[in-house]
Formats: C-alpha cells, sequence, structure tokens
C-alpha cells in the first residue's frame, strides 16, 4: 500500500466537470481507504495546489471530548494512571465514602 503520509505519486490527469465536479481515482481512494461517497474532506490551498484532506465530522454531543482543555486533562490522567497515582474501589459506595470523608485531599 502507498505510504501517502509521506510520499508524493501521481495518478495521471483529472478534467473538472460540470458544476466544478472532480472524480477521484479509484486506485487514490483504495489507497486512502475512502468510500466511494459520502466522505468529507477540508479543502486548502498550499504554495499554488489545491489540497485535500479527509476529515471525520464529530457529533455535536462529543465536541466536547476533542476540545484543547480536555485533551490536556485526558494526557494527565494518563499520565497519573501510568505513575500509579490513583485509587480503586471494590464497589460505589467504598467510591462514596471515599469523597465524603475528605481522604482524597490526604493522599
Amino acid at each position: 500500500m502507498l505510504n501517502v503520509a509521506r510520499s508524493k505519486k501521481s495518478f495521471g490527469i483529472v478534467q473538472m466537470k460540470k458544476k466544478a465536479a472532480l472524480t477521484i481515482p479509484k486506485e487514490v481512494r483504495q489507497a486512502l481507504r475512502l468510500e466511494d461517497e459520502g466522505e468529507i474532506f477540508e479543502m486548502s490551498i498550499e504554495d499554488g495546489k489545491i489540497i485535500l484532506e479527509p476529515k471525520a465530522l464529530i457529533p455535536k454531543d462529543q465536541q466536547w471530548y476533542w476540545t484543547e482543555e480536555w485533551q490536556v486533562a485526558e494526557h494527565e490522567a494518563d499520565e497519573d494512571i501510568k505513575e500509579g497515582r490513583y485509587t480503586s474501589f471494590d464497589n460505589p459506595l467504598d467510591a462514596i465514602k471515599y469523597l465524603e470523608d475528605g481522604k482524597r485531599d490526604e493522599d
């Protein structure tokens, strides 16, 4: 499979059709594992070239997870887990008692 992230390979020439439509060749779709329709792209111009970058839309109810603030907190949580800085419980009542007793400030 073509390493599309680090290489450039020509797939020939495409012609703009009615309403400025372009057809992405089958070989390109296969190399990028794109469906035949419904894919979303970000379009930009870079050094006089049209760049189409495949994108995935994030549902509105999940966008909070991908904010910079949340991702920083996720990274911190991952580091805490990696370093063993967490407390586990056998059941939810033990966790509630732990929080109510204020023991989290002593850890």
